[in-house]
């Protein structure tokens, strides 16, 4: 009988040395057991407080009148859930001479499992004279309830070698090992016993066969034996419904609850519904897990907190708010807010639909303010902007005795990145490392870290993130080499960049998209084609994201010819430019001023379908606002039906920029009306517009209103001030507030008021501010231009050839002006007396054409 089960599960033969007693001792070194038993004292004070007086009293009755015996020993140790007094029983047993008889003893076992006693489970399982397969049942449920699969197998195989024979039932207990210990391969080994033992056509078998496929992912085997089957109930389909949801193919799943009813005549049940819902939220599918959840409710089959909890999660990423309310009334109705499940989930709805009242009050009212949901409230703060509330939150867990995990810390520290409020993440970092403990960061921590010192392009922080990363053996995590490798190419650093990649064994695409990225903004364009050889070498194909990177840094170093012709490139290539491509070399157009190209890029953007993304449609105003084509910027406005801030700032700036004064102060006005929130943007477009339009009182309307919405006012918009006011003539307030603004005034602000000073003819002011002028830059001849404007316009003669005089002898000269036009995809540049143009003779001689025509029609 034993040789038969040795190849089966390739167990050594039996030893001849007796059994270890299965004692504390030895199964200290149980994986998992460690941490139950820290826990088990206070499950024990639990149940000892439930424990039913009632209930005890009716089952000792039998003993208060002598009648002690196996079944009466049952019943008190099957409604036990005291340790104490289980332990009383148990001497009881012992000292009637109970203790031998297999029933009584696989029922301490279940009454000590239950009380969570594993010590005591252990030591009767090893003092029993005699085991049956019931107790060999009870004793391995015991160990799978506590995630023992190692020992489970362990027993399992001495179940094989010990002279008892088996039944259908062992086989869905052992079967649950393969999901935690062995895998598949061992599911198949167990398959090949129930085999030879003749059980597999029992339906118990076969459902607990599908069960263990499906959850080692072997799906096609739970296929096979779902095909096999000679009988089938309600728990084979949905066993397969299961099995197909938790390997990711939730439409076979579909597939299989529709079957149901058409070939075995079984309705799909609460199992099946709630398989399917679960499996459509946990893949993704979160439309179909809503639909699902619909026809499930049109069936008459009201769902649990279960499906719910699993529904909530959909609703909230795909930011379905009213679908969201509707079953948070449900929820209500029917009395699920007892669920921290359902309550954190309907926190994080909130959150990410941006309403974080409503969050709150959820978290106020309902949650039981565990880790969970102080880190769902906080990441929300996070990601509306909110950070002061999700700092008190922070600070608030730790004054309630909540434990600030790894994710609460994440949380913070990239929340005050993302509003840009570096310093204060870097300190929050600083605060994590030198608290200690058991929370240290983690890669992605360090990440966050990392990304805001590229940001703020502090390579020495950035290098003593570095240091700590090689101390935690973290430099070589693909997350940390990538946050590491694009700090140091933010902080043009581009050889400690190689070097942090080379520390990477096992790159991928986007690391390389990073280190090509890098390459482009610190202006190492000769060394490309290399860097993608390299990165070919390395198995990865430069796509499309690497060509924007390229772009990118084409036009952060000002190559916009460069970029546009890579565009260009690429649309003729196998590589599609995508909407980032798109958003990249719009302003590559407005910075070259070419309309041509800009309607190509713009028309590229309609084919595609891009141009609905606000962000596009913005950078689209944009450029024809600086190309000059307002009509064109003003049609592409009015089209857009739900505009952003971005949107509108892109059109008040570019009404603004061609002098649209009061278009840009009606469209402010309207923004405010609109509940938009301007930024310091959106006041320095209005204030341009103010001067444009030179009103003075909108303007100081408008710098009193920054203060409102927290936005602090910077240079450019006191040198908007300063020029309106002197434009206005009011010169005396203008160098007050030149005077008083908390920053050092620089040359553009000095130039506009002696522009002032210039139209209306203050020469005292006027001197002062050339003289701040010229001291801030003495080689620039536009200051002493402006200077000797001023004394022409007030009669000051000699003062006028003085500065001329100065010019001469500092040998400065007026720069001279400069335009271009661009015909047929080319720019022509030209300047004054300009002739190193190649076509200078035939242009000069229409122009003496032209002035010729003009002469004679005013003869």
């Amino acid at each position: 009988m034993f040789s038969q089960f040795q190849p089966a599960i390739h167990a050594p033969p039996p030893s001849p040395q007796p059994e270890p007693p299965l004692t504390t001792q030895y199964r200290a070194g149980f994986p998992k057991l460690g941490s139950r038993l820290a826990l088990q004292e206070a499950r024990t004070n639990k149940q000892q407080s439930n424990q039913s007086v009632s209930q005890i009293q009716k089952n000792i009755t039998p003993f208060l009148n002598g009648e002690a015996n196996s079944t009466a020993y049952a019943s008190v140790l099957d409604s036990c859930t005291c340790p104490k007094f289980g332990n009383q029983v148990h001497a009881h047993l012992i000292k009637n001479g109970f203790h031998g008889r297999e029933f009584v003893q696989t029922k301490l076992l279940q009454m000590y499992a239950k009380c969570g006693c594993l010590d005591d489970v252990a030591l009767v399982f090893d003092k029993m004279p005699e085991r049956n397969l019931y107790t060999y049942t009870a004793f391995l449920n015991v160990l799978l309830d506590n995630e023992l699969f190692a020992e489970a197998l362990n027993y399992f195989v001495k179940l094989l070698f010990a002279d008892v024979e088996l039944e259908f039932f062992i086989f869905p207990v052992a079967l649950k090992v393969c999901g935690g210990y062995g895998g598949v391969e061992l599911g198949r080994q167990l398959h090949g016993v129930a085999m030879k033992i003749g059980v597999l056509s029992h339906i118990y078998v076969g459902n607990a066969l599908i069960d263990m496929y499906g959850k080692c992912g072997s799906l096609n085997d739970a296929e096979k034996v779902f095909d096999k089957m000679s009988e089938r109930d309600c728990v084979s389909w949905n066993s397969m419904v299961t099995a197909c949801t938790g390997n990711g193919r939730v439409f076979d799943a579909l597939g299989f609850l529709e079957e149901m009813s058409r070939e075995d005549n079984f309705m799909p049940n609460f199992v099946s519904w709630s398989a399917l819902i679960g499996g459509f939220a946990q893949n993704g599918y979160d439309e179909e897990a809503i639909e699902t959840l619909y026809k499930m409710r049109g069936l008459g089959l009201e769902p649990n907190a279960r499906i719910l909890a699993s529904v909530l999660p959909a609703c909230a990423r795909l930011k379905k708010l009213n679908i969201g309310k509707e079953l948070y009334g449900y929820i209500t109705r029917h009395g699920f807010m007892s669920s921290p499940y359902i309550v954190n989930g309907l926190i994080d709805l909130y959150r990410r639909c941006g309403v974080m009242e409503s969050a709150f009050k959820v978290f106020t009212k309902f949650s039981v303010r565990d880790e969970v949901s102080f880190n769902t409230m906080i990441s929300g703060y996070c990601e509306n902007g909110e950070i002061r509330k999700a700092k008190e939150l922070f600070d608030m867990m730790e004054h309630e005795g909540k434990s600030r995990d790894l994710i609460s810390w994440n949380s913070m520290i990239s929340g005050y990145a993302d509003n840009l409020m570096f310093d204060e993440a870097l300190r929050l970092l600083v605060d994590l490392i030198n608290k200690g403990g058991i929370t240290e960061p983690d890669s992605f921590t360090l990440g966050s870290a990392l990304n805001t010192c590229a940001e703020v392009r502090s390579l020495r922080l950035g290098k003593g993130i570095h240091s700590y990363c090689i101390v935690k053996g973290l430099q070589s995590n693909l997350f940390v080499g990538g946050a590491l490798v694009d700090m140091y190419c933010q902080c043009l650093d581009i050889e400690a960049a190689q070097k942090a990649l080379n520390q990477v064994p096992k790159k991928d695409q986007v690391i390389w998209n990073t280190f090509v990225s890098g390459y482009a903004s610190c202006n190492q364009m000769e060394s490309i084609q290399s860097i993608l050889q390299m990165m070919k070498n390395d198995g990865f194909e430069p796509d499309v994201y690497t060509w924007n990177g390229i772009i990118a840094g084409y036009v952060e170093k000002g190559y916009n010819e460069l970029a546009l012709q890579l565009f260009s490139d690429m649309q003729a290539s196998n590589l599609r430019p995508d909407i980032y491509t798109v958003g990249i070399v719009l302003p590559a157009c407005s910075r070259l001023v070419t309309i041509e190209r800009g309607k190509q890029v713009h028309a590229y953007a309609i084919r595609c379908g891009f141009e609905s993304d606000l962000y596009i449609r913005a950078a689209v105003v944009d450029m024809y606002g600086k190309c000059g084509l307002m009509k064109y910027a003003k049609t592409v406005h009015s089209r857009t039906e739900n505009y952003n801030l971005v949107m509108q700032n892109a059109m008040l700036t570019a009404l603004a920029m061609h002098g649209y004064g009061e278009d840009g102060i009606a469209l402010f006005r309207e923004m405010l009306i609109d509940g938009f929130k301007p930024d310091n943007v959106t006041f320095l477009a209005v204030l341009s517009s103010c001067v444009h339009a030179g009103s003075v009182e909108s303007g100081q309307e408008f710098f009193g209103l920054m203060g409102s919405y927290d936005v602090v006012p910077t240079l450019k918009h006191y040198t908007c001030m300063v020029d309106l006011l002197s434009r206005a003539g009011q010169l005396k307030r203008a160098h007050e507030m030149v005077e008083e603004m908390p920053m050092r005034p620089d040359s553009v602000i000095w130039g506009a008021l002696l522009g002032g000073c210039i139209t209306h003819g203050d020469v005292e002011l006027g001197e002062l501010a050339a003289r701040k002028l010229i001291e801030l830059e003495p080689d620039n001849s536009s200051n002493y231009v402006m200077l000797a404007n001023l004394y022409a316009s007030t009669g000051k003669w000699v003062e006028l050839r003085k500065v001329r005089q100065q010019m001469k002898d500092e040998e400065l000269h007026k720069s001279p002006g400069c335009s271009w036009i661009e015909d047929k995809e080319e720019t022509h540049v030209f300047m004054a007396w300009d002739r190193s143009h190649k076509r200078a003779k035939e242009i000069y001689d229409i122009l003496d054409n032209l002035t010729a025509e003009i002469r004679f029609e005013h003869v």
